[in-house]
Parts: C-alpha cells; structure tokens; sequence
C-alpha cells in the first residue's frame, strides 16, 4: 500500500488490518510518519524509487495505491506524482504480484472533469497511465471518492473556519453541490474492493448515499449548527469571476512564496462546476460495498475531533 501515512490511508491501514490484511507499507520518511499497525511491514521508499516499489508488492495479493499530490505549485507537480508514481507502482505490480492480485487505485471523482484544473487532469492521467503500464497482467479497479472528510482532516478545518465567519461568499445560483463522504466509509469500500470475487476492470464513485450530492449553503449551515453558532451563516452571493479572481491571488501567492496552496484558480474552477453529484449506477455493487454514516453523524464526530485534536474550537475565525 502506499499512502498510508495520509488522512486517507491511516483509515485505509485500519479497514484493512481490521479485514484481516498482513500489510506492507511504502514510506518516504519511516521514522517521521505516523507508527503503522505491529505487524505491518514497513518499506522506505517513495514512487521515485523503483526498487523501493518492487519489493512493496513482491508476492503481494492485493496493491493499494492511495498516495497521490493534492497542492502543487505546478502542474508539472501534480503529473509527477500522480501520472508517473501511478504509472511507476503499477508497472512494478505488473511484474511481481502473487498470482490473482488486483490493484486498487484510489483517484479522485475530479479525474471526471480533467480539463477543469491541473490536479484533476493530473488524476484522470494517473489512471490512465497506471491501467496502461499494467498491460493486461493484472486486474485493476478504479475508486473516485468525492470530498472525504473525517476524524484526522486538518485541511477541513477550513471549512468550519468559514462556516464561523460573520458573512460568508459563496456563488450565485444555481447552487454548488458536493457529493461527500466520510473517511471511515471511503476505506471500507477500498478494502472490500481488495477482496476476492469483488468487481474489477471498473472505475467506481462513492458517496454517503446522497448521490445527488448535498448543497453547498445546507453543508455550512450544518457544521456551523453542529459546532454551535449561535446564527446561522449569512451568505453573499459573488459572480464566477470574483471567486476564480480569488484563486487567482492564491496562485500568485504561492508562486511568491513557494508555498503551495491547496485552493487556486483551479480549485475555485473545480468548485464552479456546481455539480459533483454521482448516480447509483456508478456506484460499487450494494453487495460489495455501501455506506453507513450519514453527513450530519459524520460531521459531529469530525468536529469532535476537530476540537479535541486540531485546536479547532479555538482556531480564529477567518484564519489560514
């Protein structure tokens, strides 16, 4: 597996020790990351590193890739990472995998819409690279999870910071909709689509089981609730253009500064396409894999954590 030192992966880990897995896991900096189950193997290495990735998945009976790029300063970044690591992991997989193996890639439902941003063409050329550097060796499947959130999500604390502040931008109609689902779910449908006799050759979406997605207002509106605002958010609706001039700024900044930003232009690009609802028949089969936690659930056990274990009930209103 690689990414399981990431907000994803560490669920992905457990869902998959908790299935019975013996894991092996690739790590850029092993003494740095977050400890692994006892029994899990751990590899040093990074997608660069070719002999690194053999020995990940030598004998291996399933491979995990959810490792990938989510800021860069360029989009050259994003296609190193998210094309070409794809690419190196699955061609190594290709060659050294136990008989019957699958590979499980976790991409991005972005990678539906590549042309919007750089990082969703960087996802959608991943996938595309990874199932053609396979060569028909080994079966594969694809996961495009939506906006996943749960308890270890700091970048989410954006979003309570905005649902705090006294007047929050948001587009004019018609009305931004998310599909969402929460981290503990998007790890179970990985590991169920480890298993044997699960569908492969496939590219999946997954949702918390409102396919149509939830609207951008009511999310807010939930979390400020939830966190206990006293008033629910006043909203200011602004045309396309000053929410895309926002993220232009937030590209300049970071080229300035060297630092990347997870929101840009095309952030703000992917956010303006308004609709980022799934269908169930994009779904894996009920009897695979479905969700359990609704967004209201989640979100409580979320902002608990927030709370709790990223200074979340004390972060300014308003900050970065």
């Amino acid at each position: 597996m690689t990414g399981g030192t990431g907000f994803l992966g560490r669920h992905v880990v457990q869902a998959l020790a908790r299935g019975g897995w013996r894991l092996r896991l690739l790590a850029r900096r092993p003494d740095a990351s977050p400890a692994p189950p006892a029994e899990a193997e751990v590899v040093p290495g990074d997608l660069d590193d070719p002999a690194a990735l053999r020995r990940l998945v030598e004998g291996a009976r399933a491979v995990v890739h959810v490792a990938g790029l989510t800021k860069a300063l360029r989009a050259s970044d994003f296609m190193a990472v998210n094309r070409d690591g794809g690419a190196r992991l699955a061609a190594a997989a290709g060659a050294g995998v136990a008989r019957g193996a699958r590979l499980v890639l976790v991409s991005s439902q972005a990678a539906r819409e590549p042309r919007l941003s750089p990082y969703a063409a960087s996802k959608r050329a991943g996938e595309e690279a990874a199932v053609s550097a396979l060569g028909g060796r080994v079966p594969w499947v694809v996961l495009r999870p939506p906006v996943i959130y749960g308890p270890g999500d700091r970048e989410g604390l954006a979003l309570l910071r905005l649902a705090r502040a006294p007047v929050v931008p948001v587009p004019r109609a018609p009305e931004p909709r998310l599909a969402m689902v929460h981290a503990a779910d998007a790890a179970a449908a990985v590991a169920a689509l480890c298993r044997e006799g699960a569908p492969f050759g496939a590219r999946f979406e997954i949702t918390d089981g409102r396919h149509e997605g939830h609207a951008w207002r009511d999310i807010l509106r939930l979390v400020a609730g939830l966190a206990g605002h006293e008033r629910p958010p006043r909203f200011l609706p602004v045309p396309d253009a000053a929410l895309l001039a926002a993220g232009a700024a937030a590209d300049a900044w970071a080229a300035a500064t060297g630092r990347a930003s997870l929101f840009g232009r095309g952030k703000a690009r992917e956010f303006l396409h308004r609709n980022w609802g799934s269908a169930p028949e994009r779904q894996p089969p009920p009897d695979v894999w479905a969700p359990r936690i609704d967004l209201e659930s989640g979100l409580r056990e979320t902002l608990a954590w927030w709370r709790a274990d990223a200074g979340g009930a004390s972060a300014p209103v308003g900050g970065g």
